[in-house]
């Protein structure tokens, strides 16, 4: 970072600037979530077939962030963030445009290329321009930016997308990403790469079995996670029988939840990182395991749904401060690795939920993704006994 010492409230607002960028593109991964209905109405096509589309974008993430995040390793990142806004804003305006569902689909791989670069660097920049000693808080504040994207994010791309189309819902992510763009311009300094590693750092990072571990288990739980969340819109409208109005408030309540998780984590993740861990994983088995019997009344899934929402929160930012802490050395070939890990399961887990709802009762695809978060879990406790010195102090 450059040299000239500032305010830790410009520190403080530099944090809050990636903050709301991570809203911004988390509001844009995850808003097709509550418009898949209204996509696939407009384009005359199944739900189920739409939701191929998470599959699409989140692979290409996984596949092209650490390509994409190599290739600019030396770039400045204050410039390169620059760039970044520019295709994510032109995508979303290709988005509200898209004639056709392939259009779309073109749109939302550009957007995720976009994507793949800011998630490889951004952790590593909160922690750069953050106030001294506030490392921890830098990464909740970022956390905080994820959760909101599902609280207020989510929810209000579908309220948008029901009242004026869901192409309004895009071109409105796409004017806030212009507003985020000035702010990055004016507020964040000239940023030199730092600490981003090279290809030469990728067989290295392989050779640490407690690293590739936590990434194995990052595939597992996010897996387990998407093959539910997916397609928690049709699964409210259907087989819980909730009417569109209190599917929006769901997923309200399993977005607040979230924050609760990036405030749980602030809290005790450096007192308790293992037992934080594993008792959220733990948590989302019991939720996925109890989903079916949730969705009988509204209250029961409610309540489901703040405490699932919570423990996904925490875990994503347990395995991404474990992950920083064990790559000190190539922060950024680390982030780019776990952030096309954590894609990677985002696809699985939509193309699993995919061919579940085609070929059986998506009122049970709950214990499809238990059984996957049952072996993450199992996975956990393994790998923690297994190396205790490395993830116990990471």
């Amino acid at each position: 970072m450059d040299k000239i010492e500032v305010s830790r409230s410009t520190a403080w607002l530099r944090v809050v600037t990636l903050a709301f960028a991570a809203f911004i593109f988390n509001t844009s991964e995850f808003v097709p979530v509550g418009l898949l209905t209204d996509i696939g109405n407009s384009f005359s096509m199944e739900t189920a077939q739409v939701g191929l589309m998470l599959t699409i974008y989140a692979w290409v993430v996984a596949l092209m962030s650490l390509p994409f995040m190599l290739m600019t390793s030396n770039v400045e990142r204050r410039g390169l963030l620059v760039k970044i806004f520019i295709l994510f804003i032109a995508c979303h305006l290709l988005s509200f445009i898209a004639w056709n569902f392939w259009i779309l689909v073109l749109a939302r791989i550009g957007i995720a290329m976009a994507h793949a670069i800011f998630w490889s660097i951004t952790a590593s920049l909160a922690i750069r321009v953050a106030p001294m000693g506030k490392k921890t808080q830098a990464i909740s504040m970022l956390a905080t930016g994820t959760a909101l994207a599902m609280v207020l994010g989510l929810p209000l791309g579908r309220v948008i997308g029901q009242l004026l189309g869901w192409r309004v819902t895009f071109l409105v992510i796409g004017g806030f990403a212009l507003g985020t763009l000035v702010f990055i311009m004016r507020l964040l300094p000239k940023l030199p790469s730092e600490h981003s590693g090279s290809l030469k750092s990728v067989p290295l990072l392989f050779r640490r079995p407690a690293l590739v571990s936590l990434y194995l288990l990052a595939v597992l739980i996010v897996t387990a996670h998407y093959t539910v969340y997916s397609y928690i819109e049709p699964f409210i409208r259907s087989a819980a029988a909730m009417g569109d109005d209190y599917t929006t408030f769901l997923l309200l309540i399993f977005g607040g939840s979230g924050i609760i998780g990036s405030i749980i984590f602030s809290l005790f993740s450096n007192k308790y990182p293992t037992a934080l861990l594993i008792t959220a994983i733990m948590l989302v088995v019991l939720c996925l395991l109890g989903l079916h019997f949730a969705a009988a009344g509204r209250t029961g899934f409610a309540l489901l749904s703040v405490v699932w929402g919570m423990a996904f929160m925490a875990i994503g930012l347990c395995m991404q401060m474990k992950v920083l802490a064990l790559a000190p050395d190539a922060t950024d070939v680390a982030m780019s690795l776990f952030s096309g890990i954590f894609n990677l399961g985002i696809g699985a887990g939509a193309l699993l939920g995919n061919q579940f709802i085609l070929r059986a009762d998506i009122s049970n695809i709950g214990y499809l993704g238990a059984i996957l978060a049952a072996a993450s879990l199992g996975w956990c406790i393994y790998i923690f006994r297994h190396y205790p010195e490395q993830l116990g102090r990471a």
